[in-house]
């Protein structure tokens, strides 16, 4: 699956050309670079690592913050080569992964969508009590729904549709929201057309 690694730039809107406006993601793909070329012989995989965004002060190990390897198969790539939106093709779909904006520590209403209790007209609803069980098992259970961090999660969306590439400006406009603030580090995957 062919993919490049790109950066948020932040929401916008597109009037089409039958005057619709679609709110759109803008991602900016800079140049990557092949870091690594893998085969099915001796790494048990096709496939090519990208690497983006390069270091001010290279090291002789980690030339670049982000690494993401994409499977694929191309016998004419070569170590070293540079990766840009013109070498993924027509694009239609794609499939997004990125890191969800964190909110810090939520409460349950607003993290699992529970409902408050009623506060008037004498209601008579706990809103006490312990979060385990009494003798058996003694204890809260692990993925009880509770009070919590939340968001700072990685998320991948599928099959999010690509209104616009703009080919001079490295610049991907993708329908609706995607993962993450601006300036946060997304993996783009291109979906394959199904005939």
């Amino acid at each position: 699956m062919l993919g490049i690694i790109g950066k948020k730039l932040g929401m916008g809107q597109i009037i089409q050309k039958n005057g619709d406006m679609t709110a759109v993601t803008f991602v900016l793909c800079e140049e990557n670079e092949v870091v690594q070329i893998k085969k099915a012989a001796k790494d048990n995989a096709d496939g090519i690592i990208l690497g983006a965004f390069p270091l001010k002060k290279p090291r002789k190990n980690k030339k670049f913050y982000n690494l993401k390897q994409f499977s694929f198969d191309q016998e004419n790539l070569q170590k070293g080569q540079k990766w840009n939106i013109k070498d993924l093709g027509e694009i239609k779909t794609l499939t997004i992964t990125g890191i969800s904006k964190g909110k810090g520590f939520q409460g349950g209403v607003k993290r699992h969508n529970f409902r408050t209790a009623r506060k008037t007209h004498g209601t008579k609803e706990p809103r006490h009590g312990s979060t385990g069980a009494c003798a058996s098992p003694g204890r809260t259970k692990k993925g009880l729904k509770m009070a919590g961090h939340m968001g700072s999660e990685q998320v991948t969306l599928r099959g999010r549709k690509v209104v616009k590439v703009d080919e001079e400006r490295n610049v991907i406009a993708i329908k609706g929201a995607v993962p993450g603030s601006i300036g946060s580090v997304l993996f783009l995957k291109k979906e394959e057309i199904k005939k």
